[in-house]
Parts: structure tokens; sequence; C-alpha cells
């Protein structure tokens, strides 16, 4: 079986896992990463240096690595992997509990690295191997003095003592224990290394027999027998399959780390192969109808966004109001008008189509839709004045002229002066005499 690649710690994992916090990952406190299916563990040190509170529990990771430089760490979880060994948690000055059930843990020697973690208090190895070697509690609680409870059971002070006494007889049962389960855990890799060859031998097997039963008969007969032939092959599929799971699951394995992640492999190939058997046109989605055999455009609105289209009689004239996200860079909006429909592009997937009415293509007038097509050509237009629709002030009449009556000092006005040709026929304009004030 071809090993599938290993399930990383990724910033966009860690962004969504930190919606509490904004997605803010560089102040980030607490975060839970449980039950992703992680086999490596990096990063978190470079991404999250405040991090005080870690969920890793039920995932496959096999060691504990880069969380070291995590100094305000207090709380780490991560019950349910495949950890065999304690170790690189000395940088984390501040960790107070550290939950590490059901794990593999079989080299108990391997808890001395906690000696530097003085702040912590509260220990889990329930479910661990080396919970079953004898005087397991006596060495961990002489070597931890720090630790105030252990898998839930507190620490008494006589207990403490007690283990001090018999340290160095309890040490030396430890030691020769580990060297047993060492030489254990080696067969076991070796075991698992014949069954993963044996289970790959086998998949090439079945490779060749489905080449050699595709290519099997002339040209004619398969196109002759063509759905008998499917139905043969999906039988034969099937046949195989339900074959290979009955020997998966019913041989007897093991629980180790190397069986453990065997079988989440195993489940992730049968589901990625079930994918794949599937009809691609069912997975892919269709294209939406934007215009009708008939040649009617629909109004579609594929990503939800709320618009109103408004006609405004008076100017002559549509008016799109388009709601669009927040923050959208203007370049990721197309737009296209047309005499009988709008359409516009947002981010390149999502899709309005908006109906116009269809007096459109005819009330429009060229200025307009001349003006349209250079917005969306990003050309320099210019402004057109209708002087019947608009018309502009008099400012030389702003003021009504009144006749003056002689109102304020004589002197600082001007009488206005009357018309008196009617009145005097006799009288005669002399140039040269100058007028009266």
């Amino acid at each position: 079986m071809a090993s599938s690649p290993e399930q990383h710690v990724t910033e966009d994992l860690v962004r969504r896992r930190a919606e509490h916090n904004n997605c803010e990952i560089f102040s980030l406190e607490e975060i839970s990463l449980h039950q992703q299916e992680i086999e490596k563990l990096e990063y978190l040190d470079k991404w999250c240096r405040d991090l005080k509170i870690l969920y890793l529990q039920n995932n496959l990771i096999p060691k504990i690595e880069n969380v070291g430089k995590l100094k305000k760490l207090e709380y780490l979880n991560l019950a349910l992997n495949n950890i065999e060994k304690i170790e690189n948690l000395q940088g984390c000055e501040d960790l107070k509990k550290l939950d590490l059930t059901a794990n593999f843990i079989g080299e108990l020697s391997s808890i001395e690295t906690l000696k530097y973690n003085i702040h912590l208090k509260e220990l889990f190895l329930v479910g661990n191997p080396c919970t079953e070697f004898e005087g397991y509690r006596q060495f961990v609680v002489a070597t931890l003095h720090q630790l105030k409870y252990l898998d839930s059971k507190e620490i008494e002070r006589s207990e403490r003592i007690q283990a001090l006494q018999n340290y160095p007889e309890v040490k030396q049962k430890i030691r020769k224990q580990e060297q047993s389960y060492l030489l254990k855990r080696a067969k076991e890799k070796e075991e698992a290394q014949r069954r993963m060859h044996e289970r790959k031998d086998r998949k090439e097997t079945q490779v060749e027999a489905k080449l050699e039963f595709d290519s099997s008969g002339s040209l004619q007969d398969k196109e002759n027998h063509r759905s008998e032939g499917e139905i043969e092959q999906q039988t034969w599929r099937t046949v195989e399959d339900d074959e290979e799971d009955r020997r998966f699951w019913e041989e007897p394995t093991p629980y180790t780390p190397e069986s453990r992640l065997e079988t989440h492999r195993y489940i992730e190939e049968k589901r990625k192969a079930k994918d794949n058997i599937r009809d691609p046109k069912k997975r892919e989605k269709p294209l939406p109808t934007l215009v009708t055999a008939e040649g009617k455009v629909l109004n579609v609105n594929v990503p939800k966004l709320h618009f109103s289209l408004k006609d405004d009689e008076e100017n002559n004239q549509f008016i799109l109001d388009l709601s669009v996200y927040r923050h959208l860079d203007t370049s990721l909006l197309d737009v296209d008008v047309q005499t009988t429909y709008i359409r516009v592009l947002v981010k390149g997937k999502a899709k309005e189509i908006i109906l116009a009415k269809q007096k459109l293509s005819t009330s429009i007038k060229p200025s307009d839709t001349m003006q349209k097509n250079a917005r969306r050509s990003g050309q320099v237009e210019k402004l057109e004045v209708d002087p019947s629709k608009y018309s502009f002030p008099d400012v030389t009449k702003i003021i009504q002229e009144k006749e003056r009556i002689g109102q304020g000092p004589i002197t600082l006005q001007r009488e206005k002066i009357t018309e008196t040709k009617k009145n005097y026929v006799d009288f005669e304009n002399n140039e040269d005499v100058p007028p009266l004030i």
C-alpha cells in the first residue's frame, strides 16, 4: 500500500481554530487541535508564542517536538496519540499539567526529563505500557519531587518518603523491564513492516489482474458486450474489495503505533477509492442556466448578494444597487452592461445576472450606452448637459431694483432721475452743459 502524505499543522488550520480570537494566532493563548489526524507536530512554537493551553488529543502524533519554546504553556494534552517517549519539554517553564493518557510510552525512564519542569503538578500516564511495570508509581513519585497528582491520585507525603527509600531497587527493576519492552517493540516493528509489504504485494497483484481483465477480448467483443463487461467488472471489483476488507479487519494484529497508523491509512485509502468510483458529473456542480433556448435572459443570483434594480423614468435610466463583500477589491468585479441585461462577475466565480426591462433596448440613448461602455473600459468621459432640462440663474438679477425715495442722508444717495422729456416739450439737450446733480 502506498503511504499517504502526513497530515501537518497548517496555518489555515490554526486560524480556523482561532475563531474565538478573531483568527489572530500571534496572541493566541488557547487552541484545540484534537481529532485532526495530525501526524507531525510543528510550527506552533513559532506562530503561537503566547499559548497557555494546547489540546492535541486523539491524533497520530508519534513524537513530542516543536513545543519547547512555548514558555507560557501551562497545560498540554497529548492523550490518544502514538507517543513512545517523553522528551523536548524542558523549555516549557510554566508547564503545570501534562496529559499523556493512552499512548505507547514504554521508556518510563524518559520521565526524568520532566525534572526541569519545576511547576509540573499533574501527570497522566494511565493507559501506557509503562503503567504495567512493577514499581511504576513508586519510580515516578521518587523521580519527580514536584508532582502533586499522578493519574488523578494525590501523592501523599508518606508515599513519597517510602518511594525515595526504595528508589535504587525500584529503578533497577524498571530498567530491566524497559529492556524487555524495547525488544518486544523491535519485533512488533518488524512484523508491521512484513504486513505492509504483504498488503503492497496484494495490491500490485490486484492492479495487474485488473489490467489483464480490461485488455482481455477483442475490440469487437468489447463493443458488443460492453454493458455486460461493465457489470461483470463492477461485480469483480466488489468481490475483491469485500475480500480485502474481510482479510484486513479479521486478521489479528497487536495494538501498536504502526497498526493504529495502518488502520487510519487503510480507511483513508478506501474513502478516496469510493470518491474516485463515483460519477464525476455528480461531484461537479452544474453551471447555472443564464439564457434559455428561446433567448430569454434569467435572473440568477449565485453568490446570494442583495441587490435592487430601479427604473428611473424621469431621467431615462436604470439604477442597479448591488451589495458586495466588505473590503472586496474592485479589481475582482467585472460588470457587463448590455441592452437587455446586466451581468456582474464577482471574484471570478460568482455570477449575477439581472434581467432589465425590455424598454432598455429602445429607450436608452446612445450617449448613455457610450458612457456605460466608457466606464467599463476605463476611458475618460465628458459630461453632457441638456439645456432643455437644466437652467442656470442670472446672477445680475439676484437683487431687484427698487425706487429710491430718498432714505438716509441726502448727500449719500442719488435721487432717481425721472423722464422729463415728455413733460417739457421745448427742452433741448445741450451736451456742453454738465448734468445737474
